[in-house]
């Protein structure tokens, strides 16, 4: 075709071409619906407008979508060289300039191979094809449009190995930073916020030592920034985050220069408060943590190094890529995965979910893990070697370049968005992460069904106190079971001690260690650990009407589908070192806990009071001081903050509970006598608060007994979600109060019964729709059932703590155990059962 007959064919489509600017991710890499990529038979389109990329198989639905029509087709070849090529010579690399971003598969860089890269731009629905370069013939948009999208990054730069790390610039007040001599000293643990109690996102500033939370993230996780309050106020600029002190150094934050930062002077720094990095990075015979003969021994097991592992190929068995440090995401979504319903709802839904994907599916939850569940379960990605390849494999002791496994920078990059921790190239604790993405399968419902109420279940707690012995029962959700290590209870401690002073005296004498002897732990101690009553801190007893000794004992009040058992083997020793617990337990295949089945209030057992003690209001108001942690967890909630503070006042400071309380019942007062003076009006929109204003979403509140710490633990978003869907009942049963609170404390299952107002909503957007649902039940969605279960899976840590090392993940599957070992997936000839972290159970049907 002539160049003026190509610049005419394009003239229909050219305002749809755009040129990559700043900021525009272009995704030339990976399809945005599979794990195809340039490699794939069908190659990958990548849309001149949006610059998603999409493999053969999904292209067409972008463009029925959009009915954008040009594309840009990349695709490489790889190809065997002819014979007598020279050898030892990497392989050629033609049109180099066109795919400069691209990855280059180590497997391809053989002797015998070589890879010719191709684009040209396709024009649909037609498929007219126009091989590139073809730079004189093309308009000049187009022409600059393609050479910028075939030189832009890759929008994973960031998530590449040791990018984090450059990134980050030393603080202009690093050098001269002023540590106040204020006899601060921090321990190893425990450590809270010292303005709300908060336990997690802790910030040690380093002038003054003040432990203060850090900001409230899109997740729900995070804290009150009480740390940003204390700059504010002090203008001392570094903070450290706890818990991510290591050898190498630590995260910290820049409040002047509002951006992570690197500190040259951080041991120095945190010496001042006790904290001695310099003895963590060497150990007394001179020999770094991971050269000590025990940790290579511990990965040499749980890997089972020195064994002949079989490949495994097909559906179930597919490997993923580690990105730099992020085994632990592995390790978890091939558990994930291996469950049914997780299956069903992600797979299963395929075709529904990626037909109501939004404009762009790198941004979306469930398009998301829908597209890793098929690239894990559907053995596209995990096809073993032909035959004649295998012999070939045998004869020569090579093999062609193989494409199997899954690299999830995608998922990886969505998921961890705005998470300080997940977003980085650091080691993570896959406890963490497990609840991390639990919290974003609640928030992003698939179905009538959510998949991860096989793991949610009820824990009944019963909290005496000790002078009165009067006793209260309360409920919470949870999703994992922590079992504490006995290491007293340990089977073999003559052994061990004998181990000790060998390691001491090799140590001194700068021999060669003594072979590692672990602790034995039965786990029926571990479990009894788990039942036993502990102390609780801050105990205030309505009996008393006064501040007491208490103890709390936790049961199960529901058992769930799946038991996800953790062993807490993760510490602080007293010099600040992480210390990881190197036990072997004796994890049981089958478990039954039916004797942890919760029994509520006893026959002789006198309930706690539930009444709040009289109060006397001071004739001076500033007289009483504010308790501000519970002013910021009742603001957590969307109560305007003046509210938050009367309530606490009015309250006399005995916590959040009573405070919330309180706000709910003075809602009905007349207006000149009530205390909550502001708006009242239930708009939608807003947050806890106001909705709590409207008589619904109160009576809500109290018919079903929410307390305070119920709300805390379910989240503020939850619950707005609940509220916002008693508020849609409330209107479609004509603002009749009465039949509205009859239809949600009253409805059947939703599964049971269809309803014309839940048929109306938008089950694929609107998470507003299953909690609707779920009000029809009281309380939270459970599967109850008998509390018997088999062992099917569980994920090892190698390494000294949670923020180094490796994760490795075995699963039963088909008779037989599997180990995941990132890329690697063989048949597992000794499963380290007893050396695990986290413990997969499924129930035993009765």
């Amino acid at each position: 075709m002539a160049a003026g007959d190509l610049g005419e064919l394009l003239v229909p489509y050219m305002p749809t071409i755009r040129v990559p600017k700043s900021g525009d991710r272009v995704y030339k890499t990976e399809c945005a619906f599979s794990y195809d990529s340039p490699d794939a038979e069908g190659g990958l389109y990548v849309c001149m407008n949006t610059f998603l990329g999409f493999g053969r198989e999904h292209i067409e639905r972008h463009y029925r979508k959009t009915g954008q029509c040009v594309y840009l087709h990349l695709k490489r070849h790889v190809i065997e060289k002819v014979p007598g090529a020279s050898g030892g010579a990497l392989p050629k690399r033609r049109n180099a300039k066109l795919f400069l971003d691209l990855e280059i598969s180590s497997d391809i860089n053989s002797d015998d191979f070589e890879y010719e890269d191709e684009a040209k731009l396709v024009i649909f629905p037609d498929h007219y094809e126009i091989s590139l370069p073809n730079i004189e013939e093309l308009p000049a948009l187009v022409t600059i449009a393609c050479d910028a999208l075939l030189s832009a990054k890759s929008p994973y730069r960031k998530q590449e190995p040791d990018s984090w790390e450059e990134e980050l610039q030393a603080s202009k007040h690093a050098k001269t930073l002023v540590q106040l001599d204020n006899g601060v000293r921090i321990p190893p643990s425990g450590w809270k916020c010292s303005k709300c109690d908060l336990r997690e996102n802790l910030w040690l500033n380093l002038t003054d030592g003040s432990v203060l939370c850090g900001k409230w993230f899109f997740d729900g996780s995070g804290g009150n920034g009480h740390a940003m309050e204390h700059y504010r106020e002090t203008g001392y600029p570094l903070a450290v985050k706890l818990g991510t002190i290591t050898p190498d150094g630590a995260d910290v934050y820049s409040f002047d220069e509002e951006e992570p930062v690197l500190d040259p002077h951080i041991a120095k720094h945190l010496a001042h408060f006790g904290i001695d990095m310099l003895q963590m990075q060497v150990t007394e015979n001179g020999l770094r943590d991971n050269d000590i003969k025990p940790r290579v021994s511990e990965w040499e097991v749980i890997q089972e190094a020195g064994v002949k592992l079989k490949p495994m190929y097909g559906p179930g068995y597919t490997g993923m890529k580690n990105l730099g440090n992020s085994c632990y995401l592995n390790a978890v979504m091939q558990a994930i995965f291996s469950i049914p319903e997780f299956q069903r709802a992600y797979v299963g839904n395929l075709p529904r979910i990626f037909d109501y994907s939004p404009l762009d599916p790198t941004q979306d939850f469930n398009t998301q893990m829908a597209k890793l569940g098929h690239g894990l379960l559907s053995g596209q990605y995990s096809k073993p070697p032909m035959k004649s390849e295998l012999i070939e494999q045998v004869m020569k002791e090579e093999h062609k370049p193989q494409h199997n496994g899954i690299s999830p920078r995608m998922f990886k990059a969505f998921i961890s968005k705005g998470h300080p921790e997940f977003s980085s190239n650091r080691q993570q604790d896959a406890q963490e992460f497990f609840l991390h993405l639990i919290n974003l399968v609640e928030r992003n419902p698939v179905g009538s069904e959510n998949p991860s109420d096989v793991f949610r279940f009820l824990v009944e707690e019963r909290t005496q106190c000790c002078q009165s012995r009067k006793v209260r029962y309360t409920e919470r959700v949870d999703y994992i079971m922590q079992l504490p290590v006995a290491m007293e209870a340990a089977t073999n401690k003559d052994e061990l001690i004998a181990y000790e002073l060998k390691r001491r005296e090799a140590e001194a004498a700068r021999r060669p260690l003594p072979e590692l002897v672990r602790a034995k732990i039965p786990f029926r101690a571990c479990l009894q650990a788990f039942s036993e009553p502990s102390n609780v801190e801050d105990f205030w007893s309505s009996a008393l009407q006064a501040k007491s000794a208490g103890v709390k004992t936790s049961r199960f009040a529901s058992f769930p589908e799946y038991l996800v058992v953790q062993i807490k083997k993760f510490t602080f020793g007293l010099d600040w070192i992480p210390k990881k617990l190197d036990v072997s337990i004796d994890m049981p295949d089958f478990l039954d806990i039916s004797h942890l089945r919760a029994r509520g209030l006893q026959p002789g057992e006198e309930e706690l009071p539930d009444i709040a003690p009289p109060i006397v209001i001071p004739d001076d108001p500033k007289a009483l001081d504010i308790d501000e942690s519970s002013v910021m967890q009742l603001a957590e909630m969307g109560f305007p903050l003046e509210a938050c503070r009367k309530a606490v006042y009015y309250t006399g400071n005995l916590g959040a509970e009573v405070a919330f309380n309180w706000i709910i019942a003075h809602m009905e007062e007349p207006e000149e006598d009530n205390k909550l003076s502001y708006c009242r009006s239930p708009v939608l929109t807003t947050g806890v608060g106001q909705l709590c204003f409207h008589p619904l979403a109160r009576s809500v509140l109290l018919r079903g007994k929410l307390t305070c710490d119920q709300v805390l633990v379910s989240g503020s978003v939850m619950l707005e979600s609940v509220l916002k869907a008693a508020l849609l009942m409330f209107d479609w049963q004509n603002n009749n109060l009465e039949r509205a609170l009859e239809w949600i404390f009253s409805h059947p299952d939703p599964e049971e019964e269809s309803d014309p107002a839940l048929d109306t909503m938008d089950m694929e957007n609107n998470a507003n729709a299953n909690i609707l649902a779920d009000t029809g039940s009281e309380g939270p969605r459970i599967k109850d059932g008998p509390g018997r279960y088999e062992l099917f899976g569980f994920i090892s840590h190698m390494g000294t703590s949670t923020m180094s090392g490796h994760y490795v993940c075995h699963l039963r599957k088909e008779g037989r155990w599997v180990i995941y070992n990132d890329l690697r997936v063989c048949a597992s000839e000794r499963p380290p059962k007893d050396l695990g972290y986290i413990y997969f159970y499924h129930r035993i049907p009765s």
